[in-house]
């Protein structure tokens, strides 16, 4: 790439004089120059020639004008900005000393009071902007610049003017406006209208990791950080530094709420409680979604209406629909005998009839699978004609005499239980269930509801053509596993990123169809509704939780609780639950899908990750006759294909590349 240096430092020549470059941010370049009519060393930040390649000049500097007039001790002015030959350019002074990023670099926590005092100071500067309109929405470590101590906090309003001028164009440019570490909730949902209680979200992030050492929420990637940031409450200070004070914690905690709403209602307000040794905060009993969760009897009821069945080595739950305390939980295992269980799929396998009257999975057929029916009051199955293609994601229609199912292939199919041959609905532009996730649901309204490429689409059983009801935002690869609610509204889906092999990154979302958005809500990999108006949902560690839910308002309305743990968790996701209207759900428990290998010798000493480059989920691993070499069938985005390697190391071989793996050693 040519050096952009010698072109800005032409165009800019009658202004400024460019000496060296500072470094680089998410937004921008910044260069130390000399202000040639004022005679003073200066910041000059260019913008990114992505973003500015999106931005028209003139309202990008229209807009950054509306901050050029704040005048506060602890704002780092804006001096000039304009274009010069294709360069958007800001221009603000150059300050002697380190950021607040290089002080903590340095010494990982800070003082308890210096922490306070800068935060408190920067807090004081983001009161005066918020009353002046202006949201900073970039507050980070980064911007903070140590004069002398004094923080200054750099950048004021300049991720407003490049979203305001971008003019909702920002996915063009590649990149997103904050930092994740420090982004607020509302602002990982990629909300429109901030307000200023989210830069006190940001500010009381910054808090927190000067007095701990890291930021509330941490992860391997950006989507994990957002989904903990959404999902997961942030450890409290005090177990990582018992010394903070009791207020300091609290306002940090209250700081740190989930909704705007829970927060301080101005940055003056934290400070204040920062500084008042009997603020104690309000009492929140919220819990972490990845974590543990409440005990049963804070659900009692909630869920006093719950009836539990097993299904071989599938559990079945089922939820009713009358929340009293009086309802009674029942639980019961239903036993599937010979090649009546086991079916192969690569995704949920089980559907149950909206009466409970019946339900249906995949069972062995060969090598690969069918569907089979199986009547409440029966001890037999029936098998479906002519589902030897089916691959996952069965569904009754409302009626429960016909089921809708997606195939080998890829396409979606309906089959009647009246009898006859299954026929096809749609043939292409489905998900591929063995490559991203699939899911279809069969809505109140007698509509398909197909997860597709590009999200959520309903059509008719006739076929004809689909409504798109969802859209797919940046950094998500689909919608998937949707579950249409009762009142018909939206739906239940399973939000998986574009790095599809993180489980921890997928999240259950709300889709409201009014809009096509989705909202996150939780961190986990399947969710279905319960008629007693809860969400069950299963974490990637396979723990079924529960949380009650408003479907009319889209909204999550009391905390999660965990109910049974070894669920298993299937490729992207795929987990063996079913719910009926009539309030049965079933589901399996079982070990979870292979994701690591490890070696154990004679004695029962382990050693784990002996093949780390073997991500994905992985089939039962074979060794050859000499030990010297094993096979293991792995699971990408790419399907499941067969790969061999060197027990002591080497260059895995991958001997398959068409079609799904049926493979015997």
């Amino acid at each position: 790439m040519t050096d952009p240096l010698p072109r800005l430092s032409a165009a800019l020549a009658d202004r400024y004089r460019i000496e060296r470059e500072l470094g680089q941010g998410g937004m921008a370049t910044v260069y130390l120059a000399e202000d040639l009519k004022h005679k003073r060393q200066v910041a000059l930040k260019v913008l990114k020639p992505e973003l500015a390649a999106v931005l028209g000049a003139e309202r990008f500097v229209q807009e950054i004008t509306t901050t050029a007039s704040l005048q506060h001790p602890h704002i780092l002015p804006l001096f000039d900005s304009g274009t010069a030959d294709g360069f958007l350019y800001y221009v603000m002074p150059y300050v002697e000393g380190e950021t607040l990023r290089d002080k903590l670099d340095r010494e990982t926590q800070l003082g308890i009071d210096e922490a306070v005092r800068i935060t408190s100071e920067v807090a004081d500067a983001l009161d005066y902007a918020h009353r002046h309109g202006v949201i900073h929405r970039d507050i980070k470590p980064e911007n903070i610049l140590l004069h002398d101590g004094r923080p200054m906090v750099a950048d004021f309003g300049i991720a407003l003017a490049v979203s305001a001028a971008a003019g909702g164009r920002m996915t063009e440019t590649g990149l997103s406006l904050g930092t994740p570490h420090y982004m607020s909730p509302e602002q990982a949902t990629a909300e429109k209208d901030l307000t200023a209680r989210s830069d006190v979200y940001s500010l009381g992030s910054v808090l927190y990791e000067m007095l701990t050492g890291n930021p509330p929420h941490v992860g391997a990637s950006a989507q994990q950080i957002i989904m903990k940031i959404v999902t997961e409450q942030a450890q409290p200070v005090t177990k990582a530094r018992k010394s903070v004070p009791p207020n300091v914690a609290a306002a940090v905690a209250t700081a740190l709420e989930k909704l705007p709403a829970d927060r301080f209602g101005s940055a003056q307000a934290f400070d204040e409680a920062l500084r008042n040794r009997a603020f104690a905060g309000a009492t929140t009993s919220a819990v972490a979604a990845g974590g543990a969760v409440g005990p049963w009897n804070r659900t009692s009821r909630l869920l006093a209406g719950i009836s539990v069945a097993l299904l071989s080595a599938v559990v079945v739950l089922a939820l009713r629909g009358d929340p009293s305390p009086t309802g009674q939980v029942s639980r019961f295992t239903v036993e599937l005998m010979g090649e009546q269980g086991g079916g192969q799929a690569t995704g949920p396998g089980i559907a149950i009839a909206d009466d409970g009257s019946r339900f249906a999975y995949l069972g062995a057929l060969g090598s690969g699978s069918q569907i089979l029916v199986r009547e409440r009051d029966r001890f037999d199955a029936e098998p479906v004609r002519s589902t030897d293609d089916v691959r996952c994601c069965l569904t009754f229609a409302p009626d429960g005499q016909s089921l809708a199912y997606l195939t080998v292939p890829g396409e979606l199919k309906i089959v009647s239980l009246r009898g006859g041959i299954s026929r096809i609905v749609v043939d292409s532009g489905l998900q591929d269930p063995s490559l991203y996730g699939g899911g279809v649901d069969w809505g109140p309204d007698g509509l398909l509801y197909v997860s597709m490429v590009d999200g959520i689409w309903r059509m008719a059983p006739e076929g004809g053509s689909p409504e798109r009801m969802t859209t797919i935002r940046p950094g998500e690869r689909t919608h998937a596993w949707v579950d249409v609610l009762p009142n018909g509204k939206g739906a239940l889906v399973t939000v998986i990123p574009t790095e599809s092999g993180d489980r921890t990154a997928y999240a259950i979302g709300v889709a409201d169809f009014s809009t096509r958005a989705v909202t996150v809500l939780f961190q986990g990999v399947y969710a279905r509704y319960a008629p007693s108006g809860h969400i069950v949902f299963v974490q990637d560690d396979g723990t079924l939780v529960v949380a009650p839910f408003d479907q009319n308002r889209l909204a999550v309305t009391g905390d999660p609780v965990a109910l049974i743990e070894d669920i298993p968790v299937g490729r992207y996701g795929a987990v063996p639950i079913a719910l009926s209207s009539a309030g049965t759900l079933l589901y399996r428990r079982g070990r979870r899908a292979i994701d690591r290998l490890a070696w154990v010798d004679r004695g029962g000493m382990m050693e784990a990750g002996i093949a780390p480059e073997f991500d994905g989920e992985l089939g039962t691993p074979r060794l050859s006759p000499d030990g010297m070499r094993f096979a293991v069938n792995r699971g990408t985005a790419e399907g499941g294909h067969l790969w061999t390697r060197g027990v002591g190391g080497g260059e895995p071989v991958r001997h398959t590349f068409a079609g799904q793996l049926n493979w015997r050693v």
